[in-house]
């Protein structure tokens, strides 16, 4: 799907829940979404939204939870922090029971600290900062994705033992969290495991140009013979740093997390390739027929596939909540989440997910390596990514 069309979409999807009525009914369940319907973040919420539309449209289907129907309602953060919180305090005057919020801790924590405060469960989409959950947010935080680290050291294992790249730079756009998170697992793994870490360069995401550090990488590469690029960024200052890369005659392998995941931007970067992403579904048709059990429906139900990884998380998140709530037969907060931090390996359609009362994401997942070559993306090896210690996870140590 080009740009252009899935922008269209997503306006139509605005529109159409523009008038939905305020407030929950006695039969009736609220699940607001507090995400990104305009601005740089649609790409990254608005799947993860259909998906968990999806999931509402078969529950209802099953006759509801604990027999009543469940129904959505949005307010546009517009990609901003500030209008975030605003749209968070906007869907829990609709009486959402949960407040599904942006796929990244700086964009989605404004709105999910306003359901905290109303003591109101939050989910994020697919947020990879272990500080959306009890030691960041608050108690009734959640991210339905896993942690950053996790795909960082993912990465360096995979690196060393399936490529051979014992050299490693770091290029880390240092705009938001996900992306520390996510350099912080490699650069804790990488030499952990053998490998040498020969340069590491910073950036914004909003720099127009990232001259200065290409040059310094060129440097490396012929004092360092550097083997591979972990790049920590996402869209649209990532996309801009791999096209200037490789326009710079910069063909080295570069590896990244889920924020740079999909196909949406690929036309800044024709015929991309040595290009790796870890990710917890591929959408280059996954090894699981579970997940492509799930991408068949969504494709059934928009007439489309994902365009990355983000769809996925929120519907095993809400197979989970669901078990919560229908076992102990309320919505409130506390309650579900006291069920829910029992959890120990509970199957869910990307696997078996976790949590505990310090930690409500995942910290170690099924991961698969995606590879794109010309332009076009193949889903390699599932591997298990490594347990990150505490101090990797919160980046205690500088």
């Amino acid at each position: 799907m080009n740009a252009g069309t899935f922008l269209a979409g997503l306006a139509v999807m605005g529109s159409a829940f523009a008038v939905t009525p305020a407030y929950a009914a006695a039969d009736e369940i609220v699940i607001g979404f507090a995400i990104a319907q305009s601005g740089p973040q649609i790409p990254y919420d608005a799947d993860g939204a259909r998906m968990a539309q999806l999931w509402m449209e078969e529950t209802n289907a099953a006759g509801g939870l604990m027999g009543k129907k469940l129904r959505a309602v949005f307010a546009d953060t517009k990609s901003d922090r500030t209008e975030g919180a605003k749209a968070g305090q906007a869907v829990l005057r609709d009486g959402a029971a949960v407040v599904v919020v942006t796929c990244d801790y700086d964009f989605g924590s404004p709105a999910a600290l306003q359901a905290q405060r109303a003591g109101v469960i939050s989910v994020s989409i697919c947020a990879g900062d272990p500080k959306m959950g009890p030691l960041g947010v608050g108690n009734l935080s959640f991210s339905a994705s896993n942690v950053a680290q996790a795909e960082g050291a993912a990465l360096a294992q995979w690196s060393l033992t399936e490529k051979k790249f014992t050299t490693g730079y770091v290029l880390l756009d240092e705009s938001i969290e996900y992306d520390k998170s996510l350099c912080a697992g490699y650069e804790w793994l990488f030499p952990l495991k053998g490998g040498k870490i020969v340069g590491k360069d910073t950036f914004k995401n909003a720099d127009p140009t990232i001259a200065s550090q290409i040059t310094r990488l060129s440097t490396a590469m012929k004092t360092e013979k550097v083997e591979a690029i972990m790049l920590c960024s996402y869209s649209p200052g990532g996309p801009s740093a791999i096209r200037q890369l490789r326009a710079a005659g910069i063909n080295l392998p570069i590896m990244t997390g889920v924020g740079l995941d999909g196909t949406f931007w690929f036309g800044a970067v024709p015929n991309l390739s040595e290009y790796y992403v870890a990710v917890q579904a591929s959408i280059f048709g996954d090894p699981r027929p579970s997940v492509e059990a799930v991408k068949a429906k969504f494709k059934a139900k928009y007439g489309v596939e994902p365009i990355n990884q983000h769809a996925y998380p929120i519907y095993a998140w809400f197979q989970l909540w669901a078990k919560a709530v229908a076992k102990t037969k309320a919505t409130e907060g506390k309650t579900v989440v006291a069920e829910m931090e029992t959890y120990k390996n509970e199957a869910t359609a990307l696997g078996p997910r976790s949590f505990s009362k310090d930690l409500h994401i995942q910290a170690t997942a099924p991961l698969v390596i995606n590879q794109i070559t010309d332009g076009k993306g193949k889903a390699t090896v599932i591997i298990d990514a490594p347990e990150v210690p505490r101090e990797v996870l919160y980046r205690l140590k500088k």
